[in-house]
């Protein structure tokens, strides 16, 4: 079975499109996670329409996204689990996690998986696909070519065996967990770059605060991770 894990956090606006779209068309085993972090609009209960299986955090100190997933993760019964976020859409689900489950089938050593990323395209920028696009390359270089694990958060898929050998995600970082997260799965196994498979986004962050920015704050963030063992931002904003 496939777990899909969906941190939320005052995701009224989208939450209910995107798990539209995955129940729409999605008929293999699988179940829906939302693990919210303290929503104060209506997200929970859009939610609650689409699944019963919801984590709900209520510490006043705000949650992290590393923390959201593992919450999810906890209560998740499927051998995949899926990070997906909430703004993210598959098209076709069968068909998508077809390909996918087969990867793992078809090498023993796979353990983490990720795809390209694209913005939908009735949002979708000359600037967005160019931009996506080096993205895309860059992370099939580092996790095929290199073996480096490498992968943002919109989704990342892996077995719960490996999840649960590197400990789930850092629960210490603002920002960057993910990243961190493919590079510990891939000292235990081989992490791969699915490029015929895409996941749409809105684009939200970037159509907002702009790329340039979006850029420098993940790549001072990759650095302060790395050396100091810490993310540099205090707070990931909420932009919705």
């Amino acid at each position: 079975m496939i777990s899909i894990v969906i941190p939320t956090l005052n995701e009224e606006k989208i939450i209910g499109s995107t798990l539209d779209s995955l129940e729409a068309h999605f008929t293999l085993p699988h179940e829906i996670i939302i693990s919210d972090g303290n929503s104060t609009d209506s997200t929970v209960a859009i939610a609650r329409k689409y699944t019963d299986k919801i984590v709900l955090y209520s510490d006043l100190k705000r949650q992290t996204i590393a923390q959201g997933r593992n919450a999810g993760a906890a209560i998740a019964h499927g051998s995949f689990l899926v990070f997906l976020d909430a703004d993210c859409t598959i098209m076709n689900p069968d068909e998508f996690f077809k390909i996918a489950i087969a990867r793992f089938q078809e090498d023993n050593n796979l353990v983490a998986l990720t795809v390209s990323l694209r913005i939908l395209p009735q949002m979708e920028t000359l600037t967005d696909k160019i931009i996506l696009g080096i993205i895309n390359f860059v992370d099939g270089f580092i996790n095929n070519t290199l073996h480096k694990g490498h992968a943002p958060g919109e989704f990342q898929m892996m077995t719960r065996k490996a999840f649960d050998r590197v400990g789930g995600f850092n629960e210490k970082l603002i920002v960057a967990e993910d990243v961190e997260m493919f590079e510990k799965l891939s000292r235990i196994g081989k992490t791969l770059f699915e490029s015929s498979l895409t996941v749409f986004q809105t684009g939200r962050r970037v159509h907002q605060v702009g790329w340039f920015r979006v850029l420098l704050s993940w790549a001072i963030n990759a650095i302060s991770n790395s050396f100091l063992k810490k993310s540099f931002s205090k707070e990931w904003k909420e932009i919705r």
